[in-house]
């Protein structure tokens, strides 16, 4: 046989095999079509690894034509990492059998390499473990989730980097790790098992990455203090580097730092400012590679009343002094209520240097207030060296206009997160994380730590509906999983173990809510999803609380309990009534509650929580790829699309419009470039039903405003933050300001990127919302930029979010996946 005719019935045993799985693969005339294009691309000799690898390109070129393609794909990537792994192209029984042996030899042969904790080995029954993996369930996996996971997840040697896991070993490896220090370790490895491998609940990527390692750093982010001390500067810049060594997201507090031209006492000289330190704190998250999978990332929280704040907000221009200029870092503005009240007013608003004010770091509220127009007066009185008064409404323009600019700073509320945090009796929130949806207490002795992981809503919706009991039973499990990631975690820093072990927070949050919504034939731009957002969340809210109090029952109270927010009687839906009244105003949200609340009182007076706080909604944005559902709570991006990240570029298609449009006998090869002339966008087709584009309306087809709505309406039930993506179809200022004091007014906690589109593609569709006018042409995918916020070229993101040898605007990465 010649080397063509062995090319030959290789791509036709690959293609054939891929067949035999799924009855919606090709016809017999595609893959004639296939066969002949993937010889064309392949040269006399080449190996079996590179015969894949023209197969799975030639099958993803296809799939924005016809979705079934990434199946496919999918399909024939297990079969070359079946190959890569077993060693050969064994099926049906024989693959069976090699798949449950290799799993036993390389949990060994991990242990042996000291990649693995030994323990895995040693407290478990493997030969059990293997006859339960569920091997069809590799087929869950799409063909982006299967690339991402090989690249950046399953197990590797350190030397030749060698694959060690195959997909139903890489979730059991993650249960077992979570699960060895239980009482019954293999029970519960089972238990986290099922629920892992279903999709049902997955826990963030440090999670995944480190389960069952040598060096468990399960934790997701960290948030630091930075004390206005020389010695503790430089202390912190040494643990940002520890800490995102170790696949941390950091979210630091930068407030307490004096303003430049502030005196130090000790040398008699003057105060460089906020900035220069900033300059090396991003130098320093620049320099750090985390764990080798993912780029370092941290963001600098800055309260608005600080004398620096102006230079602050100025950070991530691409114009200026490049020595003030801090590319690679994000920057979130921490404001008061007092601030948006003056703004409301037109009134003046006064800089400080935090040296002349100590007590406004640790106040929020009326307290803040009242302290602060103390010290307006003092300044009046001549009694401070230095303030500066500037016109309210003018500085939150300069926000939004640079927000607008450059995506930074992010806007997050102080007064919201500390009235409403549960640990209120152990100090101040400061700040938020690198993503925006923690807000925890931290000091010069604590790190905190969050621990997060996310229910896929859509793995959950059966027969027409959300099915509560399985959700109930996943949230059950999940919370325990979070619950062993506190006690399991490898600590970077003392500070971290210290606030970890005090508070054991966590943080349960959801994935899929669209995905869930468009299965169920609701548009998200509608008033029943403001209903189902608030009573889902309540739901998980129930439960995630419910076990929490039962494992406070089986483990004992976290050790900072007494005292709490859940000591007083006070649960996540009473907080807000605290802040309409810290306000004077009214938060316009449904509060009503439909479950028995009781049961959760009860549970909680009677036995205390194991964990101070218990959900946040974090981006998703890797982690809803392996679940291949959309990220977080957030509308799909788009209907077609090309998604950029660490992993490479992959097509993404919104698989039940496809099947909706199939079904309608309107999908074809004509439609589909309507659909790619208006980036996604079904709007303005109108052939298709009036329901159906209302239905699959995009991130920028749903008024920015209804999206905080939904966001509101769940953060009701939540003790920590949502991350909050705006995503913004107009250059109009006026209606930014408006959509950014709605997230006010609405009492969000905080405000994630601001995304946009490029002004000057704006005739290319139209949005079915007068106010906004036209929408933008999108440039670019979700992920124009990789993890850490830098363009995807490798340029920097810079005013408008482009980078400088680009013309049109580009939004920048929104998608960060430290927090997934």
């Amino acid at each position: 046989m010649s080397q063509q005719q062995t090319q030959t019935t290789t791509v036709r045993s690959i293609l054939d095999r891929a067949r035999d799985d799924d009855a919606q693969l090709p016809t017999d005339e595609t893959v004639e079509t296939l066969v002949a294009e993937i010889e064309r691309n392949l040269y006399d000799g080449a190996g079996t690894d590179e015969v894949y690898e023209a197969t799975i390109q030639s099958l993803t070129a296809r799939i924005e034509r016809e979705p079934a393609f990434k199946r496919v794909a999918a399909d024939v990537f297990r079969q070359r990492y079946y190959r890569e792994l077993i060693g050969s192209d064994e099926t049906g029984d024989e693959l069976d059998r090699a798949y449950r042996r290799t799993f036993v030899e390389n949990v060994r042969r991990g242990v042996d390499l000291g990649l693995l904790d030994e323990r895995l080995r040693d407290r478990f029954d493997l030969d059990a473990l293997a006859d339960e993996l569920v091997i069809e369930r590799d087929e869950k996996f799409e063909y982006m989730a299967m690339d991402t996971l090989a690249q950046r997840y399953f197990l590797k040697t350190e030397e030749g980097g060698e694959h060690l896991e195959l997909p139903q070993a890489f979730w059991m490896r993650v249960a077992m790790g979570l699960a060895v220090a239980e009482d019954d370790p293999q029970a519960r490895a089972l238990e986290f098992y099922e629920v892992l491998s279903k999709l049902a609940f997955t826990p963030s990527s440090p999670t995944l990455f480190h389960s069952g390692t040598v060096h468990p750093q399960l934790s997701s982010c960290y948030l630091t203090t930075v004390e206005d001390d020389l010695e503790h500067i430089f202390d912190s810049y040494k643990h940002h580097a520890q800490l995102s060594k170790w696949s941390g997201g950091l979210g630091n507090d930068w407030t307490n730092l004096r303003a430049a031209g502030a005196l130090i006492e000790s040398t008699g000289v003057e105060s460089t400012g906020t900035v220069p330190f900033l300059k090396i704190s991003n130098d320093v998250t620049a320099a750090i590679n985390r764990s080798g999978k993912r780029r370092g990332a941290a963001c600098a929280y800055l309260e608005c009343w600080h004398l620096d704040f102006p230079a602050f907000v100025d950070l991530r221009r691409n114009t200026g002094d490049e020595r003030r200029r801090t590319h690679d870092m994000n920057t979130a503005a921490w404001i008061p209520d007092l601030f948006m009240e003056r703004v409301a007013a037109d009134e003046e608003w006064t800089l400080f240097s935090p040296d002349e004010v100590p007590e406004l770091h640790g106040l929020y509220g009326s307290e803040f207030a009242e302290q602060y127009r103390e010290y307006e007066a003092a300044a009046d009185a001549g009694e401070l060296r230095q303030f500066e008064r500037v016109d309210a409404a003018e500085l939150w323009r300069t926000m939004l206009t640079r927000l607008f600019e450059t995506g930074h700073p992010w806007l997050t509320f102080k007064d919201p997160c500390n009235v409403r945090s549960p640990q209120d009796h152990v100090g101040t929130v400061h700040s938020s994380n690198l993503c925006t949806e923690i807000t925890l207490n931290t000091s010069a002795d604590e790190h905190a730590v969050c621990n997060l992981g996310s229910v896929n809503l859509a793995t959950h919706v059966e027969d027409g509906a959300l099915n509560r009991d399985r959700l109930a039973d996943t949230i059950e499990t999940a919370m325990r999983m979070l619950d062993n990631v506190v006690d399991l975690c490898f600590y970077p820093t003392d500070e971290a173990e210290h606030a970890n072990m005090q508070h054991r927070p966590v943080g349960l949050g959801v994935m899929g809510f669209h995905d869930a919504l468009m299965q169920l034939e609701v548009p998200m731009a509608g008033e029943r999803a403001v209903e189902l957002a608030n009573r889902w969340q309540e739901f998980v809210s129930y439960h995630a609380i419910l076990n929490s109090a039962r494992l406070a029952s089986e483990r004992g109270a976290y050790p900072s309990y007494e005292g709490s927010k859940w000591d007083r009687g006070l649960l996540p839906q009473d907080t807000v009534d605290l802040l309409e009244e810290e306000r004077g105003r009214d938060i316009p949200t449904d509060r009503t509650e439909t479950l028995d609340w009781s049961v959760v009182r009860e549970h909680v007076d009677t036995h205390g929580m194991r964990n101070s706080n218990t959900m946040a909604i974090a981006p998703t944005a890797t982690i809803s790829t392996i679940n291949g559902t959309s990220p977080s709570i957030e509308p799909i991006y788009s209907n077609l699309y090309v998604k950029s990240n660490m992993s490479g570029d992959f097509t993404v298609v919104n698989d039940q419009l496809v099947a909706d449009l199939k079904q309608e006998g309107r999908w074809d090869d004509e439609l589909v470039d309507r659909i790619k002339f208006h980036d996604g966008s079904i709007q303005e087709i109108p052939e298709i039903p009036a329901e159906t584009r209302e239905l699959y309306r995009g991130a920028f087809e749903i008024d920015p405003r209804h999206q905080l709505r939904l966001t509101a309406h769940r953060q009701t039930w939540i003790d920590q933050s949502i991350s909050h993506n705006v995503f913004f179809p107009s250059t109009d200022g006026s209606l930014l300001g408006d959509v950014y004091r709605t997230a006010w007014e609405l009492g969000l906690k905080t405000t994630y990127y601001l995304r946009t589109l490029g002004a000057s593609q704006i005739e290319k569709s139209t949005l079915d919302m007068g106010e906004y006018g036209r929408t933008q042409h999108r440039d670019g995918g979700p992920d124009a930029g990789d993890d850490d916020g830098t363009a995807a070229d490798g340029g920097r993101a810079g005013e408008h979010g482009r980078t400088a040898d680009e013309e049109l605007c580009r939004v920048e990465d929104p998608t960060c996946d430290a927090c997934q």
